[in-house]
């Protein structure tokens, strides 16, 4: 069973909802892994804590059974769990492996969960490589995770898969049956989280397990980044948690408007406490590091440049958000703009926020020498509306295709060559 301690609380939960969350099968990510089996990289799959990378290790362990792979060859370890405390100590870290190693036949594969808890991890990983005929497979946390040392010891060896939380379609595969809308608004209100579908709307049950999650991902992350800290003393600590907590709120409030360290500072300083821009720079750094939120810089469609001022910040999912702000009214506007982002990251594109002469697109979406420009709104019904989020892709003069999102059908169709789509055909088209 899982014991969730949040609030002084403490929740059982039995093995069948672990169950249910297992046969959540993440097709994509699979489906993305696959051609690197048995290829010399080491596939690192990074995100948020809880939206499925263990899970996923699991089904990618199946798929080699399946193949013929023998359990002796497979070697796991997760380094959430306290069995393997010892094992974050580098030099017992190899020697345990190389001890398993020795007992397989041919080729292992290596299984490595939540990975940043072993110091010097990366020195160790591409030893690995070397040393053994293997295939490696490593989850972490950490935005920082392929950064610095790692980067330089395995240049070209590795590849990298950002894991999000369930797209809409898999969120309505999981509930085969339902209405689409009412998923949709279900899918917005409590997030995508594999567990948190796994739950299926039950509220009081959500609620206390995303107040876990996000209390483990601000205690345990900013934990672990404090020991980095103190191996840099050139980096400043991230001692003050509260702070971090209202950082955190004001992101999750400014959701689709434009942010600046200066006015996250502003508004500290509003409520009474003065904190350097320095400081919050820091704690801005903390929030993005584990995956919460997600920074869009704008750039200039016209100039061909992209601007440092003023990104956008999105929040990966939009239970986490109701829950830092359960009894605030927030535009829906917004919230389906941060579905739409996250759907394009999921499809493979690098994200901007576009700037148009002294207007805005909401997102320039580009992979390779394909771009593409995408307006997001609740509605566009009202004929102001539809002028205004037409005004910037009509001023856009190249021959891109230009999409609006909305989540009205009665305004879809072709405008001038500017496609209107309703969200939930656009979140579900193959």
């Amino acid at each position: 069973m899982i014991i969730i301690k949040t609030s002084g609380i403490i929740i059982t939960k039995w093995l069948k909802d672990v169950k249910c969350m297992e046969m959540i099968r993440r097709n994509l990510y699979l489906d993305r892994i696959r051609p690197f089996i048995d290829q010399d990289l080491i596939k690192v799959l990074i995100g948020l804590r809880r939206s499925g990378k263990t899970i996923l290790l699991s089904q990618i362990r199946d798929v080699l059974l399946e193949r013929g792979v023998s359990k002796e060859n497979i070697i796991e370890i997760n380094f959430e769990s306290r069995r393997f405390k010892e094992l974050e100590a580098a030099d017992i870290f190899y020697q345990y492996v190389t001890e398993r190693v020795k007992q397989a036949k041919g080729r292992v594969y290596l299984f490595f969960d939540e990975i940043q808890h072993v110091e010097e991890w990366h020195s160790v990983i591409a030893s690995f490589r070397i040393d053994f005929d293997c295939d490696i497979y490593v989850t972490g946390s950490n935005s920082k995770l392929l950064s610095g040392e790692l980067a330089t010891l395995l240049s070209g060896r590795y590849v990298e898969i950002n894991m999000l939380p369930l797209s809409f379609a898999e969120f309505c595969e999981i509930r085969d049956g339902g209405e689409h809308e009412k998923l949709l608004a279900e899918y917005m209100k409590n997030g995508a989280l594999p567990y948190v579908a796994a739950l299926n709307s039950e509220t009081e049950k959500v609620e206390m397990y995303l107040e876990g999650i996000y209390n483990t991902i601000i205690v345990k992350d900013i934990e672990e980044r404090q020991n980095r800290k103190e191996r840099d003393p050139n980096k400043r600590k991230v001692t003050d948690i509260a702070l971090l907590k209202n950082i955190s709120k004001f992101l999750a409030s400014s959701v689709g408007s434009p942010v600046s360290i200066k006015s996250i500072a502003d508004y500290i300083t509003s409520s009474g406490r003065k904190v350097s821009q320095s400081t919050i720079g820091d704690y801005v750094e903390a929030l993005v590091e584990p995956y919460i939120f997600y920074p869009a810089e704008r750039y200039d469609v016209l100039g061909k440049q992209l601007l440092k001022m003023n990104q956008k910040m999105y929040i990966v999912d939009l239970g986490l958000r109701r829950h830092l702000l359960p009894r605030k009214r927030y535009d829906l506007g917004f919230s389906l703009e941060n579905v739409v982002y996250f759907e394009l990251l999921r499809r493979g594109y690098q994200v901007n926020v576009g700037k148009v002469g002294t207007t805005e697109v909401d997102f320039v979406a580009r992979k390779g020498e394909d771009v593409f420009y995408y307006q997001v709104t609740a509605s566009m019904t009202e004929e102001s509306t539809f002028n205004r989020e037409m005004a910037p892709l009509k001023a856009i003069t190249d021959n891109y295709p230009k999409t609006v999102i909305t989540l009205d059908r009665f305004s879809t169709g072709n405008y001038e060559g500017i496609h209107v789509v309703n969200a939930i055909d656009w979140l579900l088209e193959k």
